[in-house]
């Protein structure tokens, strides 16, 4: 079974729309077990099958170089101005969306007022859309996603200042 990463994320997005809490997948050649809790709680991928071992070849000390990363960079979470500021942070995978059509005015902008309760987004998985609404009253001081972006579960939407 090979892994299709747009199926994982259905999979994913499907699973946070459930009550299920722990789900493991096993194949000859993987294993995939997700969790979900109260605090974010990474993904883990264990391969069963071993991977070659390679002996390391000897290089002089002026020409050693260290091997480029294999691992992509991943940019450093933005850290808000104000250590007060309370992210809003997506509950799925799936798109973000603003507004609730492409036609239509965002839910919320830079600098607006909003009520706790209030929906300030849309997340889009399988097909559904999830109205994301915030947990705080205060200012939207910074929208840390564009338009239409893939995001990943709990990653940072928007930073609000409470008020």
């Amino acid at each position: 079974m090979s892994i299709n990463f747009n199926e994982l994320r259905e999979l994913l997005g499907a699973i946070a729309q459930t009550d299920i809490t722990e789900v493991t997948l096993k194949t000859e050649t993987f294993e995939l077990t997700v969790r979900r809790g109260g605090t974010n709680t990474p993904v883990t991928l264990t391969p069963l099958a071993s991977p070659p071992v390679v002996p390391p070849t000897p290089m002089a000390a002026e020409t050693a170089t260290p091997p480029p990363s294999t691992e992509p960079a991943e940019p450093p979470a933005p850290s808000p101005i104000d250590k007060k500021w309370i992210e809003i942070t997506s509950p799925m995978v799936g798109t973000f969306y603003r507004a609730p059509a492409p036609d239509e005015a965002p839910f919320v902008e830079v600098g607006d007022r909003i009520s706790n309760g209030q929906t300030v987004c849309i997340i889009e998985a399988m097909k559904l859309m999830n109205e994301i609404e915030a947990e705080v009253a205060g200012e939207v001081m910074e929208i840390a996603i564009a338009n239409g972006e893939p995001v990943e579960y709990g990653q940072t939407l928007m930073w609000i200042n409470p008020s």
